[in-house]
């Protein structure tokens, strides 16, 4: 079996293909959590991760007597998101969390929704950033407003890629990924312009929510030029 094949099998059952999504976020699970999201018992638990880690597609890191799973990139996370994002041939079903999960989500650990999108727009648009080989690159005129806002570059150009698009899966539109994606989202986040919707229920997926404060909205559209 080719490695797409194999890799389409995998995610094509249905409670791996839970599992993965639950871990989009970027957040570490472990197997009960992951258990309760697919809906199985412990066992086929074991058996499904063993597969996904063998794939190359969750890693596992052992903390004690825990073991907590991610997904094994961002470009795995990119991929996935790029699937969920392909044209349905049956009716598309109502959005699952609501029209607020639509609005503005993580995607791994960068911003997703339509947010996301208005996003990379107004960087694209107004040259923050400018078209590079396998992404984007900074302006310099980019570089002296992101740090201006707090956004760590040093950091951001240490990931595998420093900016490029990722297909989001509600809007059929990129927003910015990379490191640079990260960065921007964190710095969002650490200014409570955006925070995290913590679920009540036991549904993971929600801890990819995300809503826009007062102040949040009023920045974005003074230095983005973005209506939240």
């Amino acid at each position: 079996m080719s490695n797409l094949a194999t890799i389409a099998h995998l995610i094509g059952d249905p409670s791996r293909a839970a599992m993965l999504q639950a871990l989009l976020p970027g957040e570490a699970l472990t197997a009960g959590e992951l258990a309760r999201v697919a809906g199985i018992g412990a066992a086929a638990t074991s058996g499904q991760l063993k597969a996904l880690v063998e794939s190359g597609l969750v890693s596992v890191h052992a903390q004690g007597r825990h073991r907590y799973h991610r997904l094994a990139g961002e470009e795995v996370a990119a991929a996935l998101e790029t699937l969920i994002a392909l044209p349905q041939t049956s009716p598309r079903r109502s959005w699952p969390h609501g029209d607020a999960f639509r609005q503005a989500r993580l995607c791994w650990h960068h911003l997703a929704g339509r947010l996301g999108v208005a996003l990379y727009d107004s960087l694209t648009t107004d040259r923050w950033i400018e078209a590079a080989p396998g992404g984007w690159v900074a302006t310099e005129m980019g570089e002296a407003r992101l740090g201006k806002l707090g956004v760590d570059l040093v950091e951001a150009r240490r990931a595998t890629r420093f900016a490029c698009d990722c297909m989001d899966w509600s809007e059929r539109r990129p927003h910015l990924a990379g490191g640079l994606g990260r960065e921007i989202t964190s710095m969002l986040t650490r200014r409570h312009w955006l925070r995290r919707i913590e679920p009540s229920s036991s549904d993971t997926l929600l801890r990819r929510r995300l809503t826009c404060t007062p102040e949040g909205a009023r920045a974005l559209s003074s230095e983005f030029g973005i209506t939240a």
